[in-house]
């Protein structure tokens, strides 16, 4: 089959008609526009994480000065540069893709400052004559460096504009803002991640090429998407960092309020990514008005921006505000998926990439960044050094050089005799030809002098990196780490192991009734961390869990056997027993407890800012449960009395200022344990204490000195594995400044006292130490830092009043190895 294409007449020449296969010309114009397409508007590079649009706008954003530090200009001045500079498409999808950029619930690091109506979750943004803009503090580091020749530079549409084929990108943005495009015949969609987790990661992977998935995952266990919200089940996750694809499902963050007398209703403060409250509350009255939903009485939306996203859906008397939830998963948004297709492109070529792909990609595409940059620098301060040493020649026989300028005939001529005399090259000759007068003061042959010697070291220093691939990869790591404390924030979704909620009709369903009520033992980690190990009857049989191998956070403050559907308690530092079933605990096999791998049990639990847990602890009904608080009160509070039913329940009646410190399960047979600041520790028969109410505040543990306070309780069976380890340090040292001194010794080396009494000296401080810092008895301790990492504690033996060996790192916590 064949077309006729006829040329345009010029004058004076016959009409030319060529005949050309139409197949074949349907053929090369479908793949020119599919790889123009894929190349330039849909995909993102894999190296900076931006598509073509994105890279322009931020470049041009850049050029025109809009840094954080200046004022916001229009919108539409924005698009309009860009347009015409850089990107020949309409003005619409130039601001479209601007704001997005802007959108700080599409992105998890915004990198546009906008200032007026850039849209919401249910409603777009207002046009750009009315909206302004300036580039966000963290767009600078992805465009820092641009002037010393870290990345190609290409001409734009016409040829009249360089513009970067890739930007430095001083973070791996890609992975961190995610990205989502549509191609022809492919398509990306990736989701957001924790700008600290993903650079522990990159930094982890450069420190160990050879490192694997799950080592990586450790850092990156899942997305954090901008919006907050829970993430129910980690295998598609697992799924699309091993090949690229995957699909993970996510949950609103919801709970159960009282509204009033009689009256419970489901608060929703968090939504799944990019689902807006409008389309929630559409969503259940098509569903309470078609009858496939009952038991909600009203849905109203209290969102603001001093209080973010707060929906409440009040339930009808009578119902179960959980098996409504359940509904509201099964038949509305609040329950979403999201399909990942790792799509970018790796050398203009479109490809599909693991989490360690991707890593990598990023990672060379950084260490040629900063290595042209290192280049660049060198260049430059090679040739000022040669500059300033034909200086100091000049200025060293300045007369003898004025005599050769003034006697030369033109300009020419003097740069020839220069060179020829003093033995200079061409630059330095026209260096100080071009030399003001007021430089050849005494002072500025010193300036010189010091800036030649700056220099050198600076050349030096720049040799040592390029010629060191160590050297190297640890300033990439260190820039870096730079970025993650500049511009990271905590997590925002929680991570849950567990299955999507699937209702049936007709029955009441809930998540617990997809996991089978087995044994299992949940643990808290000594960094707030919980976790449930599902055992079988030889590892509960036997108390101890071996970890699979050391890893972060594997520190245990609070073990306890339980079943997955069953009750436990948490007791906080306000004195709070808060119940709570580990069903939907991050689960990990018995035989290879990772705690790293748990949950924030203070997130989990939803608890205040100031407000966290000290200890899990079981709700069988014996032995009691022993508090000691930070005033030195010391309580017994039998779990019968524990209000069977209530979620949460006052456990102690705290004195003003007073907070919990510790709690444990304490039988008659065990030992409480007090240690204060001033290093006193207590030690007296449980038994002495006897078990109160609810209500009771408790009576006279361990006497405290004025200005100190107890920082360690605990109830322990002695035996000869017993230990007590203490750190001290100084109050005037700032936080995590000094690593201070610690000691283990035998528990048996502190005679046991009477209750009320100061008891005995723990540690003998050093100079310039004031205080303890931690402290903490029992078998087997380990200790951590504050990044949850393994610490290094002295050896055992130290006598009960001796001062501390220095430390060789911050210790955050400490807990035990035995479950």
């Amino acid at each position: 089959m064949a077309a006729s294409r006829t040329a345009s007449p010029v004058p004076d020449q016959p009409e030319r008609i060529e005949d050309v296969d139409l197949s074949a010309e349907m053929q090369g114009s479908f793949l020119e526009y599919a790889y123009s397409v894929i190349y330039s508007r849909a995909l993102p590079d894999a190296r900076d994480g931006l598509k073509p649009v994105q890279r322009r706008i931020l470049y041009q954003m850049a050029d025109m000065g809009l840094r954080p530090d200046r004022g916001h200009v229009k919108s539409a001045r924005v698009v309009g540069e860009v347009m015409g500079k850089l990107h020949p498409h309409g003005d619409s999808a130039i601001y479209d893709a601007l704001v997005r950029l802007a959108q700080d619930f599409a992105l998890r690091v915004p990198l546009v400052d906008g200032h007026g109506n850039f849209g919401s979750l249910d409603d777009g943004p207002a046009a750009a004559r009315y909206t302004e803009a300036r580039l966000a503090p963290s767009a600078l580091a992805l465009t820092e460096n641009l002037d010393e020749d870290v990345v190609d530079f290409i001409p734009n549409y016409d040829g009249q504009f360089q513009q970067p084929a890739v930007l430095p990108a001083a973070y791996p943005n890609l992975l961190v803002n995610g990205t989502t495009g549509i191609a022809v015949g492919m398509a990306t969609n990736m989701a957001p991640h924790n700008l600290i987790e993903v650079v522990a990661a990159a930094v982890h992977l450069l420190e160990n090429p050879d490192a694997t998935l799950d080592e990586l995952m450790e850092f990156v266990p899942g997305p954090d998407l901008p919006g907050g919200g829970v993430i129910v089940g980690l295998d598609g996750i697992k799924d699309a960092y091993t090949n690229g694809r995957g699909t993970f499902r996510t949950r609103a963050k919801v709970s159960v309020e009282s509204l009033g007398p009689r009256r419970t209703g489901l608060i929703v403060t968090e939504l799944p990514y990019m689902v807006g409250p409008e389309r929630i509350i559409e969503k259940i009255k098509d569903a309470v008005n078609a009858k496939k939903l009952t038991g909600i009485a009203d849905v109203q939306d209290f969102t603001d921006r001093n209080h973010g996203l707060r929906l409440v859906i009040t339930i009808k008397t009578g119902f179960d505000p959980n098996a409504v939830l359940e509904q509201l998963y099964r038949l509305t948004p609040l329950e979403d998926s999201f399909g990942i297709n790792n799509v970018a492109l790796v050398d203009g070529q479109p490809q599909t990439l693991g989490l360690k792909e991707l890593l990598r990609v990023y990672l060379d595409h950084r260490l040629e960044v900063v290595t042209r940059r290192s280049r660049y620098r060198l260049a430059r301060k090679q040739e000022r050094l040669h500059l300033v040493e034909g200086l100091l020649i000049a200025i060293l026989d300045i007369d003898e050089v004025i005599q050769v300028i003034r006697s030369s005939d033109d300009g020419e001529q003097a740069r020839g005799r220069l060179i020829e005399v003093f033995d200079l090259s061409q630059p330095q000759a026209e260096y100080i030809l071009e030399l003001r007068l007021r430089r050849l003061t005494k002072f500025s042959r010193i300036e010189l002098e010091t800036e030649r010697d700056q220099l050198k070291a600076e050349i030096a220093h720049l040799e040592e990196l390029l010629a060191s691939d160590i050297l190297l990869r640890a300033q990439v790591a260190r820039e870096l780490e730079a970025a993650s404390d500049t511009y990271g924030t905590p997590r925002r979704t929680l991570l849950l192991n567990g299955g999507p909620v699937t209702a049936r009709s007709g029955k009441k369903a809930g998540v617990d009734l997809q996991i089978a009520d087995a044994p299992c033992r949940v643990f808290l980690s000594a960094t707030g961390r919980m976790v449930r190990a599902e055992l079988g009857e030889d590892l509960l049989s036997s108390g101890i869990v071996p970890p699979a191998r050391r890893s972060k956070h594997d520190a245990i403050r609070s073990a306890v056997d339980a079943t997955v559907r069953g009750d436990l308690g948490a007791v906080t530092s306000t004195g709070r027993l808060v119940r709570f079933s580990p069903v939907d605990l991050p689960s990990v096999p018995g035989n290879s407890v990772q705690l790293a791998a748990g949950t924030k049990a203070d997130q989990y639990l939803g608890l205040a800012a100031q407000e966290h847990v000290v200890a899990i602890v079981p709700l069988t009904g014996e032995p009691p449960i022993a508090l000691g608080t930070a005033q030195g009160v010391v309580k017994r509070v039998s779990a019968t009395e524990l209000a069977p039913g209530k979620p949460d329940a006052e456990i102690i009646a705290l004195k003003p200022g007073d907070r919990v410190v510790g709690a444990a399960p304490a039988a008659d047979g065990a030992e409480l344990v007090f240690v204060t600041s001033d290093a006193q520790l207590l030690r007296f028969d449980a038994a002495s204490v006897r078990p109160q109410g609810r209500a009771a505040g408790g009576m006279a543990g361990v006497r405290v000195a004025d200005g100190e306070r107890v920082i360690a309780f605990t109830a322990v069976t002695a035996s000869e594995e017993t230990v007590v380890v203490t750190i001290a340090g100084s109050t005037q040292s700032l936080v995590g400044a000094d690593a201070g001194s610690g000691k283990v010794s035998a528990f048996s080396e502190f005679p046991a006292k009477g209750r009320a009494t100061g008891g005995v000296r723990a540690q003998r401080f050093l100079r310039g130490e004031d205080t303890l810092t931690i402290a903490w008895v029992g078998d087997a301790p380990r200790a951590v830092g504050p990044d949850g990492a393994t610490r290094t504690l002295p050896e055992r033996g130290a006598k009960r009043d001796a001062s501390g060996q220095p430390l060789d790192g911050i210790i955050g916590a400490i807990g035990t190895v035995v479950a």
